[in-house]
C-alpha cells in the first residue's frame, strides 16, 4: 500500500492553493477547508472503521454547509464555528505538520514545534476559509477503503452534475481513534505539496524565514 505507512517526511498562498486544482474543482476546496479549521489538538471520536470516521464527519459538516439558515450573510462566524468544532475533532494537525516539514520537524525545540503547528493551522484555514460558499449540494461518494495496520486510505469521490474528483483521506490510528493526516485532492497530496514549497525556503533561507513568512500572513489577517 504505498506510502500510507511513510512517517514525518516558497508556499503556496490563498487563491491558488495548488497549481494542478482547476477552477471546476471549487467543490473540492470548499471540502477540503472544512478539513483545515482551527484546533489541531488529537481526534475525540472513536476509532470504527476509518471510513465510519471519515463519513461520520462529512456528514455532520454537510449537515452545516445544507443549513439554509446558516447561509444568512449574518450568520457566517457561526456557520464557520461550527464546522471548525466538527472537524477539530477528526483532522491530526500535529501529525500534518511533522509530515510538511519532514526531516526538519526533528531538529526542532517543542517550543519551535508547537509554534509552527499554530502557524501551519492558522495559514490552511485562512487559505481555504474564502471557498466556503462554493458548497451547491455536491454529494460524496465512499469508494473503498485501504487498510494496513494503524495507516488506512478511504477514498471518496465529491459528484456534481457537471464533474467527479478523486478526494481521499489517509489516517493513522493513536489511542484507538482515526485521524486524518492527508488529503489527496485530485490526485495531489496536499502535506506533500506543502512539503515541497516549505524545503525551498528552509533550504533558500532558513526554517526562521518559514516563519517570518507564516506569521506575516497570520498578522495581515488579523489586522483585515
Amino acid at each position: 500500500m504505498e506510502q500510507i505507512e511513510e512517517r514525518h517526511k516558497g508556499i503556496v498562498w490563498p487563491s491558488k492553493p495548488l497549481n494542478r486544482w482547476s477552477t471546476c474543482s471549487r467543490c473540492v476546496v470548499v471540502l477540503t477547508w472544512v478539513s483545515l479549521s482551527l484546533l489541531w489538538f488529537s481526534v475525540a471520536w472513536g476509532a470504527g472503521t476509518p471510513t465510519q470516521a471519515v463519513k461520520e464527519t462529512i456528514d455532520k459538516v454537510l449537515v452545516v454547509l445544507s443549513d439554509d439558515a446558516l447561509k444568512d450573510p449574518t450568520r457566517a462566524a457561526e456557520r464557520r464555528e461550527k464546522l471548525e468544532a466538527i472537524i477539530a475533532q477528526r483532522f491530526n494537525y500535529e501529525e500534518m505538520a511533522k509530515r510538511a516539514l519532514a526531516r526538519e520537524w526533528k531538529k526542532l525545540s517543542a517550543e519551535k514545534q508547537e509554534e509552527f503547528v499554530a502557524l501551519f493551522q492558522q495559514f490552511l484555514t485562512q487559505s481555504y476559509a474564502g471557498n466556503i460558499d462554493g458548497y451547491a449540494g455536491q454529494q460524496v461518494e465512499y469508494i473503498k477503503e485501504r487498510l494496513k495496520g494503524d495507516f488506512a486510505e478511504v477514498q471518496t469521490k465529491v459528484v456534481s452534475p457537471k464533474s467527479q474528483i478523486p478526494l481521499d483521506y489517509r489516517l493513522l490510528k493513536e489511542n484507538d481513534k482515526w485521524g486524518v493526516y492527508d488529503v489527496i485532492i485530485d490526485g495531489v497530496s496536499l502535506t506533500k505539496n506543502y512539503r515541497g514549497q516549505f524545503s525551498r525556503i528552509i533550504k533558500s533561507s532558513s526554517f526562521e524565514a518559514l516563519l517570518d513568512k507564516l506569521r506575516s500572513k497570520a498578522d495581515l489577517a488579523s489586522s483585515s
